[in-house]
């Protein structure tokens, strides 16, 4: 076990650990005479459920020892009668196992002994850092960006949810309810002088313009109407098609949802 790591604390002593396949493991006998076990293998052998050997040096040469899983570790506290286990608990959680996540080794006593290991170690933080701080400008800016498109989103959705035609009136409340400041009259005025519905007055007055017509943003409802008299007239409904809706949308996206009638 040559990568053996000894965690020593002025309270609680000493406790050697190993790091395997990215996990942590800890020697069973050590954390159960921490933890005021008086016989510690038997304590191992009853409540630690994931236990496994390696070889450790010693000054007879290497012996093999039990080692722990972290979920072990918390069994023999549990169980302790120990008065500062949860002490203990505390102890392995917040430094033990971050240094061993983090570097592979516990950052005191090694660092000082082994200046090239401190430059490496220090080095992979700049970068662990910088790493973090390239991520957190990158999840700001993504933020920032479907904050941004929000309202566009929210648009399409509408659009993709309203049937293929739509009164302008319709339009209107789509607009209205994602944000855009107005209303069905103001929609027509300003339809109208941006040249998309005829604005001089007569029987042709608000239907759309042959230009809004070629570009296929309206469809014109003809409705026939039979009079108490006999006679027949034709009322025509211009409504927004599919590609009108989606048209307008960015027209007042483009806007910043802030579209006033033009004078």
């Amino acid at each position: 076990m040559d990568n053996v790591k000894v965690f020593e604390n002025a309270e609680f002593g000493k406790v050697r650990t190993v790091e395997i396949d990215g996990e942590p493991w800890f020697v069973g006998r050590d954390v159960a005479e921490i933890l005021g076990y008086k016989n510690p293998n038997e304590a191992v052998r009853e409540h630690c459920k994931g236990v496994s050997e390696t070889l450790t040096p010693t000054n007879g040469g290497n012996q093999s020892v039990k080692i722990i899983q972290e979920r072990d570790v918390y069994r023999l506290v549990m169980r302790s009668a120990l008065p500062k286990a949860e002490e203990f608990e505390n102890w392995v959680v917040g430094e033990v196992l971050p240094s061993i996540r983090k570097h592979g080794m516990y950052a005191t006593n090694e660092l000082l002994d082994n200046p090239e290991h401190l430059l490496a170690v220090t080095l992979k933080l700049v970068d662990e850092r910088k790493a973090r701080l390239r991520a957190e400008t990158e999840k700001a800016e993504l933020e920032k960006q479907v904050e941004k498109d929000k309202p566009k989103v929210l648009f399409a959705d509408a659009v993709a949810s309203s049937s293929t035609t739509i009164l302008i009136g319709e339009l209107a409340k789509i607009l209205k309810q994602n944000g855009v400041d107005i209303g069905q009259n103001r929609l027509f005025e300003w339809l109208r002088v941006h040249g998309y519905l005829i604005s001089r007055k007569g029987t042709d007055f608000n239907m759309p313009t042959q230009r809004a017509m070629e570009m296929g943003l309206f469809w014109i409802k003809e409705t026939s109407i039979t009079h108490a008299d006999g006679h027949t007239t034709v009322s025509k409904t211009p409504k927004v098609t599919g590609r009108g809706q989606t048209y307008f949308v960015n027209v007042f996206l483009n806007k910043n949802n802030e579209i006033g009638v033009a004078s």
